[in-house]
């Protein structure tokens, strides 16, 4: 075989390589890792184009990359914890490759970077808070009474109601917020639905397990926080409704507690001007779901 056709079969095999790439989405993170002199860039917009090319490069050539959010103290953990010298770029590799398997990635689809940059943080942040609810889902144990897991039994209750909620919504996309007062800081999570046909709707599977498991803990919990839709169609006014956390379950707001709640500013408490072509309204009937009997840890 001549050294043409070697040639030839390593840059198909490239091809065939999916990458992964290791983004400072800001400029803190970026002025972190300038301290480890391997790390060569000096000026966050440039590693940033150079960043992109390199995405658009590899999409030209046929290759798949995928993007992780590149975190410098959870960098300098790891690099402790396996004994690494993170002043090296084979650390940084390896650590990437981590990332590829447990950490926030997406694919680059030909996006521009300043799209694909919110959208990774945002898928940050959404795993964040899936695993904290979950942690702490976990750690409620058994129930004193029946034995029953309660984390569990939250999750499933919350995944019933959730899709009782798509089910009444009637026609149209769908948007959904839950809020659960947790501590140190409120958990936020948020669902897209978009109906596609008739009888059928379209979930993002990473967003609806953690929305589920964010309600999942209001309701074990029993905390305060609330459950907000909107439901979209054309040629048809918006819908605004919702639910506040009532022990296990979901207790319908007012039209008018749905009205304050969209027109009153969260920092200053101030009106705000309502949007034209949207209906606050009282939620459909749930039916049987309601009140569940309650579990103590």
């Amino acid at each position: 075989m001549t050294r043409t056709d070697h040639q030839t079969m390593r840059r198909v095999l490239r091809r065939e390589i999916a990458g992964t790439i290791g983004l400072l989405t800001d400029e803190h993170d970026f002025r972190a890792m300038r301290r480890y002199r391997s790390f060569t860039f000096d000026d966050h917009a440039t590693y940033l184009q150079q960043v992109e090319a390199l995405l658009k490069t590899r999409a030209a050539q046929g290759s798949h990359t995928t993007v992780a959010l590149f975190d410098p103290q959870e960098y300098a953990d790891f690099c402790t914890g396996k004994g690494l010298d993170p002043d090296a770029q084979s650390s940084r590799a390896r650590f990437t490759a981590e990332l590829s398997a447990r950490g926030a990635v997406l694919p680059y689809e030909g996006q521009p970077l300043a799209d694909l940059l919110p959208a990774l943080v945002d898928e940050a942040v959404r795993q964040a808070t899936w695993e904290y609810a979950s942690t702490l889902l976990a750690r409620l144990g058994a129930c004193a009474s029946c034995g029953e897991d309660i984390g569990r039994a939250a999750f499933t209750r919350a995944s019933h109601l959730l899709v009782r909620i798509l089910e009444t919504a009637g026609t149209g996309n769908r948007h959904l917020v839950c809020t659960v007062s947790a501590e140190p800081e409120t958990l936020f999570s948020v669902l897209h639905a978009d109906e596609e046909g008739e009888d059928s709707i379209r979930l993002d599977e990473a967003e609806a397990l953690e929305f589920t498991t964010v309600l999942a803990l209001g309701l074990a919990t029993q905390t305060p926080g609330g459950l907000v839709m909107r439901t979209s169609a054309p040629g048809a006014t918006d819908r605004v409704y919702g639910w506040r956390l009532r022990g296990e379950g979901l207790e319908p707001l007012t039209a008018g507690e749905v009205f304050d709640a969209y027109c009153t500013d969260i920092e200053s408490g101030d009106p705000i001007s309502p949007e034209s072509d949207v209906d606050y309204c009282v939620p459909p009937d749930l039916g049987p779901e309601g009140q569940a009997p309650g579990h103590h840890p």
